[in-house]
């Protein structure tokens, strides 16, 4: 049943089109998945729709050479060289839609399907339970404060008193040096940012700018 429908080395008409049109449906559920709770770019969705075939085509045209390994290496190589800067989960559903491309191009069409199922539900599963999701209270805490202000223990007790955990993960001068921005990754006690947590901070800190706002991806790994 999960038998390649190409034998040999001749890839017949049925086979080409078959494998083209598994290659195409998987191609668009991968960028439904992609799009499943989850905020991508319209170019990006129509790539993930577009890669199982491209790829397919080309291990169909070096089937029975060696040249596959160079292929199959240069196709994993796209994803090194995005234009942009990818997460990584479309990092992922790249490798996901090779692999595709892959397993369709060798005639694999219902190992493929059945991958592609495996795959979709359990990341399904995974992402409608938040599974690796931080919580909704943790924060990035910016605070630019003067160079005559001594960082250490400056805000010690403010942070106790609004939130549950906290850390100084980084600090950095600003402007020529006169300024210091003190990094921080805190967990609030509520939901939201409480609007007399910042204000005190503005007394502490001399009115200078502070930013506080939900951690991003990069941040997080």
């Amino acid at each position: 049943m999960l038998n390649s429908i190409i034998t040999g080395t001749e890839i017949t008409v049925p086979a080409f089109f078959v494998c083209t049109a598994t290659s195409l449906l998987l191609g668009l559920g991968a960028a439904l998945l992609c799009m499943y709770k989850n905020r991508c770019s319209q170019s990006f969705a129509l790539t993930m729709a577009l890669l199982p075939v491209m790829v397919q085509v080309v291990i169909m045209l070096v089937n029975g050479n060696i040249g596959a390994g160079v292929a199959v290496a240069g196709a994993f190589g796209l994803v090194r060289f995005r234009s942009a800067p990818g997460s990584a989960r479309e990092i992922g559903l790249i490798f996901l839609a090779v692999t595709l491309g892959i397993a369709t191009g060798m005639g694999y069409v219902a190992l493929a399907v059945v991958f592609f199922l495996t795959v979709a539900l359990y990341a399904a599963a995974l992402m409608s339970c938040r599974f690796g999701a931080g919580r909704d209270n943790e924060r990035t805490l910016k605070i630019t404060i003067g160079e005559n202000l001594d960082y250490e223990g400056l805000f010690d007790d403010l942070l106790d008193q609004y939130a549950s955990r906290w850390e100084l993960q980084r600090v950095k001068t600003t402007n020529m040096g006169t300024l210091y921005e003190l990094t921080y990754k805190v967990t609030m006690r509520a939901a939201s940012v409480p609007k007399e947590f910042l204000d005190a901070l503005r007394c502490r800190n001399g009115n200078l700018n502070i930013v506080c706002g939900r951690m991003l991806e990069k941040e997080a790994l």
